[in-house]
């Protein structure tokens, strides 16, 4: 029986291995195409995939839901992939100027923990400014038509809008979150530790082989047409990026404790978890 991997394009690890010849040669692997990373724990819990990649909130919204989440890999950090954004003319010039502003986002994703601990920072909660979601295209339009205050951007529309010159950075993810991509499935998928090894090797060889061709990886995303950026943005994006692969361990377990902690704390998440009953050490 094949392997059901989830394939969306906010993960781009997956995204690509789904488009990468060779890489899953002599595994039986089917890729599941959806639209947003958010919706992975309905997919698994429906049996209609069996291993999944996101940004490190879908899982903790799963496990506090009552999901028996099992983490298996993480990415890299990656500090410079998302920041909090506005325009040049806007007279947002620092986070504590926040309050009461709209802010455009894609809401339970990684945009609402790195929003949280940027207010956190000055006093503020989630409660004091207005969530407005929306897609990463429609969150720049929207805030270049003053309909939005500010806007919590992610590669490579970040990267775009930047070199464009059409926002200026409030502050980026930095140290404030980790940042990272997590790969992760729920026990009653019963993947084998054989299974879960094959991913993490063939992701491991993911990264070898963009480290040696990174223009081959931003050819495959231009073309794809997944986001509306050409080929010298994905290039600047990639190269950018740490594509490195490692289990799921103690850190990302820490990590991944302070974000729910936090979520708590302000009030988005259903219960308080303890993140370590989700990693086999």
């Amino acid at each position: 029986m094949s392997l059901k991997i989830g394939v969306h394009n906010a993960n781009l690890h997956l995204f690509l291995a789904s488009r990468w010849p060779g890489l899953f040669n002599g595994i039986a692997v089917e890729f599941v195409h959806y639209d947003d990373g958010r919706e992975s724990a309905r997919f698994l819990k429906r049996g209609e995939i069996d291993i999944c990649g996101t940004g490190s909130t879908p899982p903790i919204i799963a496990q506090a839901n009552g999901d028996e989440v099992e983490y298996i890999a993480a990415s890299a950090r990656r500090p410079h992939n998302g920041a909090l954004v506005t325009t040049p003319a806007s007279d947002i010039a620092d986070v504590r100027e926040l309050q009461g502003a709209k802010i455009a986002l894609v809401d339970g994703s990684f945009h609402t923990y790195l929003l949280a601990r940027l207010l956190d920072g000055v006093g503020l909660s989630l409660r004091d400014v207005q969530r407005v979601e929306l897609s990463p295209s429609a969150s720049l339009t929207h805030l270049l038509d003053g309909k939005v205050d500010a806007w919590i951007a992610m590669s490579p529309l970040l990267e775009k809008a930047t070199s464009q010159k059409v926002v200026k950075v409030i502050a980026e993810c930095g140290d404030k979150i980790p940042n990272r991509s997590v790969f992760w499935t729920i026990r009653n998928r019963k993947l084998s530790p054989s299974q879960k090894e094959d991913v993490l090797s063939r992701l491991a060889t993911l990264e070898r082989e963009i480290s040696a061709d990174p223009e081959r990886a931003a050819r495959i995303l231009t073309d794809a047409r997944t986001e509306h950026v050409d080929l010298n943005t994905w290039s600047t994006a990639i190269a950018a990026r740490d594509w490195s692969i490692h289990a799921a361990d103690r850190e990302i377990a820490e990590e991944q404790q302070e974000e729910a902690d936090t979520l708590l704390r302000h009030g988005d998440l259903a219960r308080e978890i303890t993140v370590m009953d989700a990693i086999r050490l």
